[in-house]
């Protein structure tokens, strides 16, 4: 009996599932829950490595300089610049600028009050006090293209500039504008570091054959000169200028007796933070004149009808030369494609930022252009100072192999020069 029960349990067969209970997928619930993709070994690993990248980037731009040769350019190009324009209008920097100004002092400092606009020029109305700060601010800018010590020079530079711009706010161009915007950003840039005379020093002083007491002295007479300009006339830039002169003289302490001190390469990270969020700040303001400048022209009947360089040509003050301006705009094929090309590249010009070839084909038209603008139209100073603006975009590679050719050729002069003073002392 026991043998047929179990054969009878053998041949029945197990129920079979249905086919939708095979097909259809398990339920999702608390019961059987999904693993989660996001606690994975592999995901949490690409999140960390993610994350340290990030912080590694941050980090590199707070401690290392970038755009050191960029800056460079700026720098020198900027001193050249506005020392050029100090030097032309010498004959007639009176009447612009000092005593014989049409804009008398008393106006200037309703309007200075007004727009809280900082020069030293209305502290005096002495001859002897604009011509102190006249050929002071052509001494700081020719220091400042040299590079001797920039960072003293470059806030010296920036208060020549905003005294000399808003002195007579209304004797200027578009290319005043840009200088009195860019002085600002350049004080905060530690624009010395390459092709200057403070590089120079920092070679020597790393064999450790020439300690920097230079910087130590002047650091030491500014102070007393920024006490006295605090007791005649306080303003909001002083206490800048003040903060810059405690953290220098904090450097000078540190790096003279705690150079391997935490607080030392605090300082120079933060410097070099401050100098890329400067060189930032210049690329972003290019970007907003090219923007606002094309955006503005569009707006124009004669920019879109592509005659407003024609126009701008017929003026006699925009004709140094008549025969060449008469030539230009004879072809209006030529005034046609400069209007609209003008407007399309400057409109164009902050989104090819992101395409390095375009750009930089970009950067060689708009070049070519303001050097047009400054032969064809007479504005130099304006052309000079947009050239010199764009240069924060150039390559760091064409900017090396210009440094490279340029001393390759000053050393070709100072050998033959070299070789023909002892020839001549040979035959003496």
């Amino acid at each position: 009996m026991y043998e047929n029960r179990n054969a009878a349990a053998v041949a029945v067969p197990a129920p079979q599932p249905p086919v939708d209970a095979v097909t259809a997928p398990p339920p999702s619930s608390a019961a059987n829950p999904q693993p989660s993709t996001t606690g994975h070994p592999a995901v949490r690993i690409a999140v960390r490595e993610r994350v340290i990248a990030r912080l590694s980037r941050l980090m590199a731009f707070a401690g290392r300089t970038h755009s050191p040769y960029q800056a460079a350019v700026i720098r020198i190009g900027y001193g050249f610049f506005f020392a050029c324009y100090l030097l032309r209008e010498w004959p007639n920097r009176r009447v612009l600028f000092g005593d014989h100004n049409p804009w008398s002092l008393t106006m200037n400092r309703m309007l200075t009050a007004d727009t809280h606009a900082f020069t030293v020029l209305t502290w005096s109305g002495g001859r002897w006090w604009f011509e102190l700060v006249y050929h002071g601010a052509i001494a700081a800018a020719v220091l400042l293209m040299l590079g001797w010590r920039t960072r003293a020079t470059a806030v010296f530079f920036l208060v020549g500039v905003l005294a000399i711009e808003n002195r007579s706010p209304f004797a200027g161009d578009a290319g005043d504008d840009i200088i009195r915007i860019m002085a600002v950003y350049l004080a905060f840039t530690r624009c010395g570091q390459v092709w200057s005379l403070d590089a120079r020093r920092r070679g020597h002083r790393a064999d450790g054959t020439r300690p920097d007491r230079g910087g130590v002295a002047l650091w030491s007479v500014l102070g007393p000169a920024l006490l006295w300009a605090s007791c005649v006339h306080w303003d909001g830039w002083l206490g800048i200028f003040w903060v810059m002169w405690s953290l220098q003289g904090l450097w000078f302490a540190l790096d003279r007796w705690a150079p391997r001190h935490e607080t030392r390469a605090l300082l120079d990270s933060g410097a070099a933070m401050l100098h890329n969020c400067a060189m930032l700040v210049i690329a972003a303001q290019v970007c907003l004149i090219y923007a606002s400048a094309g955006l503005y022209k569009s707006q124009g009947t004669k920019w879109q009808d592509g005659s407003a360089v024609y126009y701008a040509m017929q003026l006699d003050l925009f004709r140094p030369w008549p025969w060449l301006t008469a030539l230009a705009s004879a072809n209006m094929l030529l005034v046609f494609l400069l209007c609209y090309g003008t407007v399309i590249m400057q409109i164009s010009f902050p989104f090819t930022l992101m395409y390095r070839k375009v750009k930089n084909v970009l950067l060689a038209v708009m070049i070519l252009e303001h050097v047009g603008i400054a032969v064809i139209l007479g504005i130099p100073f304006l052309s000079l100072a947009m050239i010199v603006s764009d240069s924060v975009f150039l390559p760091t590679a064409l900017l090396l192999w210009t440094g490279g050719r340029i001393t390759t050729l000053v050393r070709g002069i100072r050998e033959r020069h070299g070789r023909s003073v002892d020839g001549c002392l040979q035959g003496a």
